[in-house]
């Protein structure tokens, strides 16, 4: 899929070594104009501070906080932009590792910040949101997309297309899981994310780090 937005994924190395259903890297490779690195640190990545640095390029960080532009509002516009293409950098990690990620990338702290509402619930059927409005990164690009169209900064004409392969991905990883001569996979069914209980405590705690804090 071709975009005028770049999109640049930082993956935390936890998310490349253990993840069975990267949703970060399923979306990097249907985006033509996107880049992904892997790291906790970003102020010595060479890659990343180009880009970042590139007059070209007018950067913003998906991170939700007072001072971030509702994309969902119309907050960014093209005329923010000037002659420069938008440059938009995920984290893509649990909640507590990207704070990190953001705590030891002084530069990543300095890009101004967009969010979005979410259209819909998460889609995850074979993992569980901390809370209500989490979103997988995968869907959290299909979100930035259809908000990015809305105010006229980007075109998203198929808008299914993400979507669609999510859902494979996920009936690809159920069909492992009923397969008893596959180990390390749950055998059992995968409840609806609709019925499940939130978790409570320290995880109900956690906020998406896509959207905005809610009320």
């Amino acid at each position: 899929m071709d975009t005028r937005t770049k999109f640049l994924y930082l993956m935390h190395p936890k998310e490349f070594k253990r993840e069975k259903a990267g949703t970060g890297r399923l979306a990097h490779l249907c985006l033509a104009n996107s880049e992904i690195h892997v790291g906790v640190g970003f102020d010595d990545h060479a890659a990343v501070q180009r880009l970042i640095n590139d007059s070209s390029y007018f950067p913003v960080l998906v991170y939700p906080g007072a001072t971030a532009r509702n994309l969902s509002k119309g907050d960014l516009v093209a005329s923010d932009l000037g002659e420069r293409r938008l440059l938009v950098l995920l984290l893509d990690a649990t909640w507590i590792g990207s704070r990190k990620m953001l705590r030891v990338s002084p530069s990543l702290q300095r890009l101004p910040r967009v969010m979005f509402n979410a259209g819909a619930p998460s889609r995850f059927v074979i993992k569980q949101q901390p809370q209500i409005g989490c979103l997988s990164t995968l869907e959290a690009t299909h979100e930035l997309l259809a908000a990015l169209e809305r105010s006229g900064l980007d075109q998203y004409p198929d808008q299914a297309q993400l979507l669609a392969l999510f859902e494979r991905m996920q009936d690809f990883q159920i069909r492992c899981a009923a397969d008893p001569a596959r180990s390390g996979y749950r055998h059992q069914p995968y409840g609806k994310p609709e019925d499940r209980v939130l978790a409570t405590g320290r995880r109900r705690a956690r906020r998406s780090m896509y959207l905005p804090t809610p009320s």
